[in-house]
């Protein structure tokens, strides 16, 4: 089912101008604006600073003084989990504001957004409550003359890097922890989605974040990232984006020994067998494949079916992928919106034609659609598809569904690792063993039993392989951002030294 664009949708919308925020003041760069047009509109909506070098690394020392001579490090954990409470609900009074600032420049339904920012909220909550829980480690059974303490410091400078298919989610996944540990930090949102985070930073600096602890840098990845990623100032590196860019990231911060934390691509599995619920699955298949269009890391965009159900499953599966409404981001009743730039577009529709070009066939979809405004992809659904096509191993980024089939438990273990990815998986089946086989072997960071695409804020999210390093969210995701220092400390007159000796030295 296909929606047209309200061509009045944002008839009365001037574009918003977004500066950027360094050393607690707002600024305006030296190049001329980049120019967002609503990938769901085809109309301007947003304009953003072109933040070069030098802008980033006047916000990396802005940086830099917070943490070295600022408050923000030396506060009590209550003072910063209060005024990361009071950020939480400054959040919430202006959810509309910023769920419509995702849906126009990214081209997610705002429906969704609208969800995505509720989520947003819990984890800022969450988040302040871990600040208040991180704590050290004390040792007083190293003999009477020994008392070790260990303790847990805020890292530094965090460089957080963001990309364009969550915008307000992702950076809410790691800058609340960063600041829960007493980091300080510098934000670079993907130059085509910036606006939410630029208005987080007003409601940071409302909430009472000290000037310096945030700084925000609008921009590409080659001028701001590229800096970020290097400089010696900054400690850490917590960036999200595609794996390809996560190995120049890394490479980039191994110059200077940081450390990296990688959030990275996913070529996820459904895996399904003939006893399962299948009124559930058909449902959980639909929503993997498309939510967000597919733009998502943890989309289910490989179904690996049983032999003896996949006929029946790709019918159905193509049934309901037919009552899916596609179209306008503002329309609340749209379920999956625009492809986020033409290129894009172009990319998703490239991997379609090859792979039909290599004998897959088209169940469903299968091309653009025209909605009089913006780009948009009908939902597809790929048939015999085999595992050594690129459609089956590479990361699509689109409402594309491939289906391959298994005969043995081995088989689908087989096919779900046989990709350079392992960020999520699912299973599904009414058998526990068959359940608990599948998630004890598919390497992955997370496996949804029964269901798909579940969270919560005290679940850590990451991936295996090419998917990344590290987690976020959890109970220990604010330690990530820390670093641990031993205090070891003699009580009474040295005598000796502390390894055992087998004679007296001369």
């Amino acid at each position: 089912m296909t929606v047209l664009v309200n061509p009045k949708a944002l008839a009365d919308h001037a574009p918003r101008d977004f500066k950027m925020l360094i050393d607690g003041r707002w600024s305006e760069g030296t190049a001329d604006p980049i120019e967002r047009v609503a990938p769901g509109h085809g109309v301007v909506v947003s304009r953003f600073q072109a933040g070069t070098r030098a802008d980033a690394e006047r916000a990396i020392a802005a940086a830099r003084k917070a943490f070295g001579t600022g408050p923000w490090p030396c506060m009590t954990a209550s003072e910063r989990s209060g005024i990361l409470l009071k950020a939480a609900d400054l959040i919430a009074a202006r959810a509309e504001e910023l769920a419509f600032l995702d849906a126009v420049e990214a081209g997610k339904p705002i429906s969704q957004v609208r969800g995505e920012i509720a989520g947003s909220v819990d984890i800022w909550r969450y988040a302040a409550a871990l600040a208040r829980d991180l704590h050290g480690e004390s040792y007083n059974t190293l003999g009477d003359g020994t008392l070790g303490v260990v303790l847990r410091e805020a890292i530094g400078v965090v460089s957080i890097i963001t990309p364009w298919n969550f915008p307000f989610l992702i950076v809410g996944q790691k800058l609340p922890f960063a600041l829960a540990a007493g980091c300080t930090t510098v934000v670079k949102p993907s130059e085509l989605s910036s606006g939410s985070t630029v208005v987080l930073g007003e409601i940071l600096e409302e909430a009472g974040v000290p000037k310096g602890v945030v700084n925000i840098v609008t921009g590409t990845g080659a001028e701001v990232g590229a800096v970020m990623t290097s400089h010696p100032d900054v400690d850490m590196v917590s960036f999200t984006g595609s794996t390809g860019v996560g190995k120049l990231t890394m490479a980039n911060a191994a110059q200077t020994l940081k450390k990296v934390s990688l959030e990275l691509g996913g070529k996820n599995p459904q895996i399904v067998f003939p006893d399962a619920d299948l009124d559930g699955f058909i449902d959980a298949a639909v929503f993997g494949a498309y939510f967000n269009a597919g733009e998502c890391c943890n989309a289910g965009s490989r179904l690996i079916l049983h032999k003896s159900i996949a006929d029946e499953v790709v019918k159905r599966v193509a049934a309901l992928s037919e009552k899916v409404r596609v179209g306008d981001p503002l329309d609340p009743q749209t379920q999956v919106g625009a492809i986020i730039t033409p290129q894009h577009l172009e990319k998703i529709a490239g991997y379609i034609s090859g792979a039909t070009n290599g004998g897959a066939d088209i169940a469903h979809g299968g091309q653009a659609l025209d909605l009089g405004r913006g780009q948009f992809m009908a939902p597809t659904i790929l048939a015999n598809v085999t595992p050594d096509m690129p459609v089956a191993r590479e990361e699509v980024f689109g409402p594309v569904l491939s289906v391959l089939t298994f005969e043995t438990t081995a088989q689908a273990i087989e096919i779900a690792n046989a990709v350079d990815y392992g960020l999520s998986a699912g299973v599904w089946s009414k058998d526990f063993d068959t359940c608990l086989t599948i998630g004890r072997r598919v390497r992955a960071g997370t496996v949804w039993m029964n269901t798909f695409m579940d969270g919560a804020s005290e679940l850590p999210f990451g991936g295996y392989k090419q998917s990344g390093l590290g987690r976020e969210l959890g109970r220990h995701a604010v330690e990530d951002y820390t670093e641990t220092k031993t205090l070891n400390m003699h009580i009474g007159g040295r005598t000796n030294w502390w390894m055992p000796q087998t004679e007296k030295l001369a």
